[in-house]
């Protein structure tokens, strides 16, 4: 399985979407001029576009890397000379997920020294009214390779039952949408606001918060930006959630992969 992890790393290096991605990366040496727009919070706006951008660069890596991953070894019958060595597919499916997403954390480390770099030098320039607590500044960003890894998860576990490069793309992004509010849409639903509601959809949407992944609880950037301290319970309960729940993607990942039939 660290052969299929090497493998995916160097193919990784070559591919043309992740060169293009990376481009962005560029931005970071406009974030600079670009806080100087905020008059009075220079310092914590550079935070806030460092972070999102960072967090921009992963979303695109994670969505086509890992939605097309499993795709573009099928569709070049890359799988058949593997799988022909004496490797099972269930690890040859955990070394495709292990090298992407090992691949993501090399790149969130160089993005993190990238954005600390840019914040740095805003803040020596602009020194702002509370300090940078650089600590929950790396959690923000681990949190946040995390969330991308889980979702990384997911494409996998769509890739697994799909024969075209747009269901794993697409439908990856549309679980990072639902994903995303379905804390919001949860807290919604159990206030009194949604008295008229019928009880169908309180029940559906309930069912769909437990089943869909909760991105929001990865979340860091408010307390990245503004030095708000982290609770620990949520920071231990947030990786259980993360641990628990990639092992079941995967899990049902390697089940549909072992009995797929390879054309």
């Amino acid at each position: 399985m660290t052969t299929i992890i090497g493998i995916t790393l160097k193919g990784i290096f070559r591919d043309r979407v992740f060169q293009g991605i990376m481009v962005t990366a560029c931005a970071f040496v406009l974030i600079p001029g670009l806080a100087t727009l905020s008059m009075r919070q220079v310092t914590e706006l550079s935070l806030t576009l460092t972070l999102s951008l960072i967090s921009f660069i992963m979303l695109m890596l994670s969505v086509f890397l890992g939605g097309t991953s499993l795709w573009k070894d099928i569709e070049r019958r890359y799988t058949f000379s593997v799988l022909g060595l004496p490797l099972s597919r269930q690890g040859y499916l955990l070394g495709r997920f292990g090298g992407t997403a090992l691949f993501l954390l090399l790149v969130a480390v160089v993005l993190g020294i990238a954005a600390g770099a840019v914040v740095a030098f805003t803040a020596s320039v602009h020194p702002p009214d509370r300090p940078i607590v650089w600590g929950t500044v790396a959690l923000c960003i681990l949190f946040d390779v995390l969330k991308y890894i889980l979702l990384i998860a997911v494409a996998f576990l769509i890739s697994t039952v799909s024969t075209s490069f747009f269901l794993p793309v697409f439908g990856t992004i549309a679980t990072f949408l639902a994903g995303g509010v379905t804390q919001q849409v949860y807290e919604y639903i159990h206030s009194p606001a949604s008295k008229n509601l019928s009880p169908i959809m309180k029940q559906l949407a309930t069912g769909l918060y437990y089943l869909l992944p909760n991105f929001s609880a990865f979340d860091l950037k408010v307390n990245a930006i503004y030095g708000l301290p982290v609770p620990a319970n949520g920071l231990f309960l947030t990786v259980a959630y993360f641990v628990v729940y990639v092992g079941l993607l995967l899990s049902f990942s390697a089940a549909i992969f072992s009995r797929r039939e390879m054309r």
